[in-house]
């Protein structure tokens, strides 16, 4: 199976390194961002093939990074990833090109799932 690089994006350290580390047991090693700029650096220096997205972060939120990362980085598929969207923050990442939207707290094997299918559409694509 193909290695997916993906970049996990919160400002929860806490929570972003558990999900690292239980995604690192399915066998999906990660990398992870503590705000906007970070995930936009990191996306510049190698960008992902799927970035999990949290929109409430100070600086830079979730959804400036969706729009930026679309405009820039087009081939990555973003999965936003949030505890406080509303039906307004779905319908806009999803017009800018969010691959799914889904509310915390997630389960950890549908997140998984949801990984896998977009790294298979951005293969599908490219």
């Amino acid at each position: 199976m193909t290695k997916i690089n993906i970049l996990l994006v919160d400002d929860e350290e806490e929570f972003i390194t558990t999900l690292a580390e239980r995604l690192q047991l399915r066998n999906l090693p990660s990398r992870y961002a503590l705000n906007g700029d970070q995930a936009l650096q990191l996306t510049a220096a190698a960008p992902p093939d799927v970035m999990v997205l949290d929109l409430k972060m100070p600086g830079i939120d979730g959804m400036e990074v969706l729009k930026r990362v679309k405009k820039d980085y087009p081939q990555v598929e973003v999965i936003i990833l949030t505890g406080h969207g509303a039906a307004k923050d779905e319908d806009e990442a999803r017009s800018l090109g969010a691959f799914e939207y889904l509310k915390k707290p997630v389960d950890i094997d549908e997140l998984t799932q949801h990984i896998q299918r977009a790294f298979q559409h951005k293969i599908s694509m490219s």
